[in-house]
């Protein structure tokens, strides 16, 4: 299928190498991509996602192993790995739903609160210490626990909501002044 020749041209970065190549593996790469891929133009990303690696990774082909096998498993490995990262990318959306969903279940609202403006309450926010700040953001915003932040920061998990309740309060006393 592919000359040795032509693998050679593009280890050495030979652009119109990497087009005759492109071109000898579209079927075999499109036909694993469509398998997989929701759309064509889905499968077409993946598609230049995995030829890519395949490129940059010529070097660690190993000439016993044929060619065509090599640049299907590269490709299946592409469309798994994607596929990770997207549900990784679904998951925390759908966490952050969740916790923002049960945080305020059941919870009552005033008119002062639904009327209250985000830049009012970013502005806030930004106005707290470094550190109570980013445990706020961390935990409020991003939906992380007290032993995930006390990782990241590297603070203790009593630390970590320490900051928290001082934010809170910092925070409600700061909104009163800034509503007025």
């Amino acid at each position: 299928m592919v000359c040795k020749e032509l693998l050679e041209r593009c280890k050495k970065d030979d652009r119109k190498a990497h087009y005759e190549l492109y071109r000898q593996c579209y079927g075999i790469l499109m036909s694993v991509c469509y398998r997989y891929g929701k759309s064509s133009d889905e499968a077409a990303e993946l598609l230049n996602m995995g030829f890519l690696k395949i490129v940059t990774n010529l070097d660690s082909y190993k000439p016993h192993v044929p060619f065509e096998a090599w640049i299907r498993r590269i490709m299946i490995n592409t469309i798994i790995s994607e596929y990770h990262k997207e549900n990784r990318h679904k998951k925390h959306i759908d966490t952050n739903v969740q916790n923002f969903e049960r945080v305020n279940e059941g919870a009552d609202f005033n008119l002062g609160e639904s009327n209250m403006n985000v830049d009012v309450i970013m502005e806030a926010v930004n106005m707290l210490p470094e550190t109570s700040r980013r445990v706020i953001n961390m935990y409020v915003f991003d939906g992380l626990t007290h032993d995930e932040i006390s990782g990241v920061l590297g603070i203790s998990q009593g630390t970590s909501k320490w900051h928290l309740h001082e934010a809170r309060k910092k925070l409600k006393e700061l909104l009163i002044k800034l509503a007025v």
